[in-house]
């Protein structure tokens, strides 16, 4: 098993079908085992989800980056990824772990301390805990600020970040207890996606 990585890097549809999305995954997974790759399609089709994943994984596997798939723990088997991020309505998380027999990290993401208490009860790995600050991806949600991931974190799983993360939020997260964050934009956008990935993980690598 790799380590656990310290930057999730989401995808979306936008981003699956970008000109230069191979490109921009090497650049990010030139980071190593401190990223991860998350395969997300919201409006595409399985088969669409496996393509990205399979393409991830080829990217990745020479550079020991993670690939990540949201909701299909039967994809993530199918493509040799190393773990899956479930949400609600998905798969829970005991039935994941008795489908992949424990060779998928199971991560589950969550929105308030009540549903991250109801992860770590199922058996999660780690959970990607969010809104925490403003997000242009998800503009209909309320920030819940560092003061709920802090508490979150308290409770001793590896918890990411995800929502208006910049470079400076990254360190606000990594003093609030944070293993790592999650971003979209912040990475896929940036002219630099491999300055990008380094400089959201600076505040751990620096410890």
């Amino acid at each position: 098993m790799r380590p656990l990585p310290r930057l999730l890097a989401f995808t979306d549809d936008r981003i699956a079908t970008l000109d230069d999305l191979g490109r921009r995954s090497a650049a990010i997974a030139a980071v190593g085992s401190a990223a991860a790759l998350v395969a997300r399609r919201p409006a595409g089709s399985t088969e669409e989800l496996v393509q990205l994943a399979e393409r991830l994984v080829r990217i990745t596997q020479p550079l020991m980056a993670s690939v990540l798939v949201t909701g299909r723990a039967d994809v993530a088997l199918a493509i040799a990824a190393q773990g899956v991020v479930l949400r609600e309505g998905d798969l829970p998380v005991p039935d994941v772990r008795e489908l992949t027999r424990g060779r998928l990290w199971c991560f589950r993401s969550v929105h308030s301390e009540i549903e991250a208490d109801a992860a770590m009860a199922a058996g999660a790995d780690a959970l990607v805990v969010g809104t925490i600050w403003h997000s242009a991806t998800h503009p209909e949600r309320t920030p819940s600020g560092v003061e709920m991931l802090a508490r979150v974190a308290a409770r001793g799983l590896p918890c990411f970040a995800i929502g208006g993360v910049t470079p400076a939020r990254a360190r606000e997260a990594r003093d609030a207890g944070a293993w790592g964050v999650a971003a979209i934009r912040a990475l896929w956008d940036d002219s630099d996606p491999y300055g990008a990935a380094h400089a959201l993980i600076e505040p751990w690598v620096e410890q």
